[in-house]
């Protein structure tokens, strides 16, 4: 199955199974100032979460674009993006774990085609202190799966990564974490506010036995391994507690809040551990290696990031943000030169945005048809920007490969900020890249010069007329 036959399969289970799709929420959160951009599924829904009835009722589900920037500096390995679809469906006082948990595994394993005996789970642990019980009824309900897939389950219980990386799980399918399997909007238990919901999770990961583990990320692998040989497919929630003054307490309504990466399904049904190796996603890639004349497995790094950049400031072109130097508009204006300075390095001066934005509509024309619809404004405003840094682009990285010999600071790179509009991000990435040593102390020195600019502008800026001002008394 490729990605569009996997999403319409999942939001066909969950019109089955008595649910309300809901359309796509753009990626700029509407009435929600603590966020620039949608991250996840379930974060357009969190009013209803918290206790808000939904008009459409308690048992929703659909597929939701989400940007996640704080990703972007992993986005070159085989699985992080910064742009990607959550499929997602809750349960607002509804169902629970004894029907959440078999309808993901029928998704994944009858509708997928998953093999069961790739995939691994991981539960909450349980904490003491708070008197939270560990989930055994979760695991209980995913022994009871794998058994009848004849699939033997063993169980092990480490209380961080950092513990399962040190010690191991052994052969265990189902892996008992702490935190790490607790869900609420910031930390663990210890963390939460008084009347703040939580409750334990539920992540499933699918195993790629071709992929060695890397070592530098622990001396042993396991589920929640960062090294790419599991991927996380997906994670169920089951909000379930609200902190009080003097503990815990049941939430008077229960909910379940599953968010599932359509990219990683997709790329564990076509066997590859390479998410850009998916029909979302090969597309671009290919468009690339054809425009540059060069070949993805020498240049995988730049076709990646190109690939990936390109997607989100597409959606973000087509959800009404525009470049600009804050917010929304600074991101946007980051993913677009990010991806023209990538694309340099496969030597293309053309305009990425009319070689690879037709290829990104085609790509998503059916689940989206906005794109398509939009892709000649898109085009244009990304275009714009492109030609407006490529002006100053090669200026900016001449001026920093002066530093070469005795690396660069803080100050100077606000230098190459305020004169040649490069982006401080770029500029750091840039001097790495090229073996320049970048200050310890980059950070506080650029943020510095940014203050005594501000400083300057403002006692440079005319006073209007008022009392005391313009004639003498």
């Amino acid at each position: 199955m490729d990605a569009d036959e996997i999403r319409q399969a999942f939001l066909d289970l969950m019109v089955e199974s008595g649910h309300v799709v809901l359309p796509r929420a753009t990626l700029v959160p509407e009435d929600d100032p603590t966020t620039l951009f949608i991250g996840s599924g379930m974060q357009p829904l969190l009013p209803y979460l918290l206790g808000a009835d939904h008009p459409a009722g308690t048992r929703l589900a659909d597929s939701q674009t989400c940007l996640r920037v704080q990703d972007i500096e992993e986005v070159g390995d085989n699985r992080h993006t910064t742009f990607f679809e959550m499929l997602g469906n809750w349960s607002l006082g509804d169902y629970f774990k004894a029907e959440q948990i078999p309808q993901f595994w029928h998704f994944l394993t009858e509708r997928v085609g998953l093999d069961p005996s790739r995939l691994y789970v991981s539960c909450f642990i349980g904490d003491a202190a708070h008197g939270i019980p560990k989930d055994d009824e979760s695991a209980a309900i995913w022994t009871r799966l794998f058994a009848e897939a004849g699939v033997s389950a063993g169980r092990a219980e480490v209380d961080t990564e950092q513990q399962a990386a040190r010690v191991g799980v052994g052969e265990a399918r189902i892996v008992f974490y702490g935190s790490k399997n607790w869900w609420c909007r910031e930390g663990g238990p210890e963390d939460m506010p008084v009347g703040e919901p939580g409750g334990p999770d539920s992540e499933v990961f699918y195993l790629f036995p071709d992929v060695e583990h890397d070592p530098s990320y622990g001396e042993h692998c396991h589920p929640n391994c960062d090294c790419g040989r599991f991927i996380e497919l997906g994670n169920s929630v089951f909000m379930a507690y609200v902190r009080t003054e003097t503990g815990f307490a049941p939430l008077p309504r229960r909910n379940v809040d599953y968010g599932g990466g359509l990219s990683r399904i997709a790329a564990a049904a076509a066997g590859t551990s390479d998410i850009f190796r998916i029909s979302l996603l090969w597309p671009i890639v290919e468009r690339l290696q054809q425009v540059s004349g060069r070949a993805y497995a020498d240049e995988t790094l730049a076709m990646r990031v190109i690939a990936d950049h390109l997607c989100g400031a597409t959606f973000l072109a087509v959800d009404g943000v525009r470049p600009a130097n804050k917010a929304h508009g600074y991101v946007l204006r980051r993913l677009v030169r990010r991806a023209v300075r990538f694309g340099l390095d496969l030597g293309l001066e053309d305009d990425l945005a009319e070689l690879l934005v037709p290829t990104v509509a085609a790509v998503y024309e059916t689940a989206y048809p906005e794109v398509a619809a939009h892709v000649d404004d898109v085009v244009a405003v990304l275009s714009r920007e492109e030609r407006a840094f490529r002006r100053t682009l090669r200026r900016g990285i001449s001026h920093l490969h002066d530093y070469r010999d005795r690396g660069v600071t803080g100050a100077e790179l606000f230098v190459l900020h305020d004169t040649y509009g490069f982006p401080v991000e770029l500029s750091t990435e840039e001097a790495r890249r090229s073996g320049i040593a970048v200050s310890d102390t980059w950070r506080d020195e650029f943020d510095a010069q940014m203050a005594a600019q501000r400083a300057r502008s403002q006692r440079a800026r005319p006073r209007p007329p008022g009392p005391g001002t313009g004639r003498h008394h």
